[in-house]
C-alpha cells in the first residue's frame, strides 16, 4: 500500500477521519480546561482557612462566568450546530465560577460583598437579555452571528488576564507569578480548541482559540527565558483564562 502523501491527504479527507480528530481535539480541550478550572482552589483554600478574602478580587471570577455563560450559550442546538463540546466545557466553568463567586462573596467584607453580589445579578440579568433577543427577535443565522461575535469579543477580553501576566513577567523579569503547567495548560487548551474549530470550519471558534495559541506560545518562551533565578511555582494567580 502506497503511504505517500496522496494516501495521507486521502485519510485527512475522509469525513470519518475528520470526525474522530474533531471529536478528539474538542475532548482534550476540555480536559485542558478542567486543569485551568481548578487552578484557583489553592487560592480558596487560603480564603477559608483565614476566613477572609483580604487583598484578593473577586472581578476575575465575575468575568470569567460571563465569558463562560455565553459561549455555553453559543455551543448549543438553539444557536449552533455540532459544536456541544463548547457547550460542556463552558458548562462545567461556569459551575466553578459560580462556586468561586459564592465562597468569595461568603468570606468578603460587607462592601465587597454588596459589589460583588450586585455584579453577580448583572450578570445574570445581561446574559437573560442576551438568550431572550437571540431567540424572541433572530432567526437561527443571525442568532449565531450574533452571539458568535460576543463570544469572541468575550474571550478577546479575558485575554487581557495572560496578557497582564506577560508584562509582568517582562518587568520583574521573573516567571514566580506565571506557573509553568498552567501556562502549558492553556497552551493545549488553546491549540485543542483551535484545531476543533479550525477542522468544523467555525470562525467563532478557531479565532480567539488561535490567539489563545499564540499568546500561550509566548507565555512559554518567556517562561524558559525568565525562569533562570526565579523562585519557580510557589504563587498561583487568582485565575487563569479558559475557552
Amino acid at each position: 500500500m502506497d503511504w505517500g502523501v496522496p494516501a495521507l491527504m486521502n485519510s485527512v479527507a475522509d469525513p470519518s477521519y475528520r470526525d474522530l480528530c474533531c471529536y478528539g481535539a474538542g475532548i482534550a480541550g476540555n480536559v485542558f480546561a478542567f486543569v485551568l478550572f481548578i487552578s484557583p482552589l489553592p487560592t480558596f483554600r487560603r480564603i477559608v482557612r483565614n476566613g477572609s478574602t483580604e487583598q484578593f478580587s473577586g472581578m476575575p471570577y465575575i468575568y470569567s462566568l460571563f465569558n463562560c455563560l455565553i459561549c455555553m450559550w453559543y455551543g448549543l442546538p438553539f444557536v449552533s450546530y455540532g459544536v456541544i463540546l463548547v457547550t460542556t466545557v463552558n458548562s462545567i466553568g461556569a459551575v466553578f465560577q459560580l462556586a468561586y463567586t459564592a465562597v468569595f462573596i461568603a468570606f468578603a467584607d460587607a462592601k465587597e460583598r454588596l459589589k460583588v453580589s450586585g455584579l453577580l445579578a448583572a450578570v445574570f440579568l445581561v446574559f437573560g437579555l442576551i438568550v431572550y433577543v437571540s431567540l424572541a427577535l433572530l432567526d437561527h443565522n443571525t442568532r449565531q452571528t450574533f452571539v458568535g461575535y460576543l463570544s469572541v469579543a468575550s474571550l478577546i477580553f479575558m485575554f487581557a488576564s495572560p496578557l497582564s501576566i506577560i508584562n509582568l513577567v517582562i518587568r520583574t523579569k521573573s516567571v514566580e507569578y506565571m506557573p509553568f503547567y498552567l501556562s502549558f495548560s492553556m497552551f493545549l487548551m488553546s491549540v485543542s480548541f483551535f484545531i476543533y474549530g479550525v477542522l468544523l470550519h467555525d470562525f467563532f471558534v478557531y479565532t480567539p482559540n488561535g490567539i489563545g495559541t499564540i499568546l500561550g506560545i509566548i507565555q512559554l518562551l518567556l517562561y524558559a527565558y525568565f525562569r533562570k533565578g526565579s523562585r519557580g511555582d510557589d504563587r498561583l494567580p487568582l485565575l487563569v483564562t479558559n475557552t
